[in-house]
């Protein structure tokens, strides 16, 4: 419920951080899938970019799901994929998202529970048919490091504005 924003997160002292909002983090661009990449070319990808998991969006953007190493690793010991099946097989589309505008104390209750958080911003489409579609990009995946990280570079310095 605190994750989602129905409530208040149980935690009397807030530290100088919660309030600030997650546009402080300043993370890099995020690395995207497309969804008929085959798991075995998105596994070197992910070695050589130093990460764990990424999404995996449609021609459009249109978000599909989260590729995780651990995903394609159940998956290809279940026997459920090969390595030369498409990433859009092993998607993970049980993931958390959280906006620019969101607090760190949010954010923080949220990785508490889970291994990432989708950083997502909300835009318009319109068609050529006169048509609107509401759509999210990704803005980039955020981990427990990026906000020990802030943390840690920001602790003991003058406060930072949000």
């Amino acid at each position: 419920m605190c994750g989602k924003g129905f409530l208040e997160c149980p935690n009397e002292i807030k530290p100088w951080w919660w309030n600030l909002t997650v546009k402080r983090l300043h993370l890099s661009s995020p690395l995207t899938f497309a969804p008929f990449l085959s798991c075995q070319n998105v596994i070197r990808i992910l070695r050589e970019k130093a990460f764990d998991q990424a999404p995996v969006t449609n021609e459009s953007g249109e978000i599909l799901g989260m590729v995780t190493l651990g995903s394609i690793l159940s998956s290809m010991q279940e026997g459920k994929v090969k390595l030369s099946d498409p990433v859009s097989m092993v998607l993970c589309k049980d993931f958390t998202q959280v906006y620019l505008t969101d607090n760190l104390g949010k954010l923080s209750c949220i990785l508490n529970r889970h291994n990432f958080a989708l950083l997502v911003h909300d835009h318009t489409k319109y068609e050529a048919d006169g048509s609107v579609c509401p759509r999210q990009m990704v803005f980039g995946v955020v981990t427990a490091i990026d906000l020990l990280n802030f943390i840690t570079t920001h602790e003991g310095q003058d406060q930072p504005q949000s």
